[in-house]
């Protein structure tokens, strides 16, 4: 089962706004996961950066000024080589009906806000595996 993980995900774009989550998450992901991270403080910055980063999962906050996360992915899907990248949304939003819309939106799971950093990868690692499976 490991190997599903190991090949599949290795590098993520990580769209959060607020600067102290994403400072934590990214160190976590880095050190504890072995990913390589680009993070982005807003929707905008993560068009920019996406123009020359190819990663292998779109992580994304969906509460953030001017273009929330949402809106940022349903852009990020416009560039080629993200149309079919996968996607999930950490969140405090987490009612039935707003995971109904991210899954519409085509995200590949929920993470729930706050994060526990020390369970974040785990709970990535969970959905790419429930996602990489699924696929096949």
């Amino acid at each position: 089962m490991r190997t599903i993980i190991d090949n599949g995900l290795k590098t993520i774009l990580y769209v959060e706004d607020d600067l102290h989550v994403r400072t934590t998450a990214k160190l976590v992901l880095e050190v504890i996961g072995k990913f390589e991270v680009r993070d982005c403080g807003s929707g905008r910055e993560a068009l920019l950066a996406a123009m020359d980063f190819k990663p292998d999962l779109i992580l994304l906050d969906v509460m953030m000024p001017e273009l929330d996360g949402l809106a940022t992915l349903a852009m990020l899907r416009r560039i080629p080589h993200l149309a079919g990248t996968p996607a999930l949304f950490v969140t405090g939003l987490t009612s039935e009906a707003d995971i109904v819309r991210y899954a519409e939106a085509g995200a590949i799971g929920v993470i729930p806000k706050p994060l526990m950093p020390l369970r974040l990868t785990g709970q990535l690692h969970s959905l790419w595996e429930r996602h990489a499976l699924a696929a096949h």
